[in-house]
């Protein structure tokens, strides 16, 4: 079953016949040893970190999916109010969380022509 997912609270065509909960998707991503040099450099001569940018990207296309899973294992066919939050975990570690959630829910279209 696919889970259709927004950012907003609704979508248009279709009426939410059940709210299952919050749902999330959660992902801990440390730069290797070379991203944190690399990084380092950059950051003082300044410019854009790809390999940050990079590991960043992954991360919430991992903490995405991990929500997408949750999701359906609630029998969710959507997610409303999608989004993202990223924060520092430990100064040494230089981890970082990515946490992507939003509101499972069931859809259905609003008359038999929509979807």
């Amino acid at each position: 079953m696919s889970v259709h997912v927004t950012t907003t609270f609704t979508f248009e065509g279709y009426r939410i016949v059940r709210y299952l909960g919050v749902v999330r998707g959660i992902i801990v991503r440390a730069p290797t040893i070379t991203q944190g040099i690399v990084g380092g450099l950059k950051s003082i001569i300044g410019g854009r970190i790809g390999a940050y940018t990079q590991m960043c990207e992954q991360a919430r296309q991992q903490a995405f999916e991990l929500l997408i899973d949750h999701a359906a294992a609630l029998g969710a066919n959507a997610v409303i109010g999608l989004r993202y939050d990223a924060s520092d975990i430990g100064r040494t570690a230089g981890a970082t969380e990515v946490l992507c959630y939003g509101t499972a829910v069931l859809i259905e279209p609003e008359s038999p022509s929509a979807g």
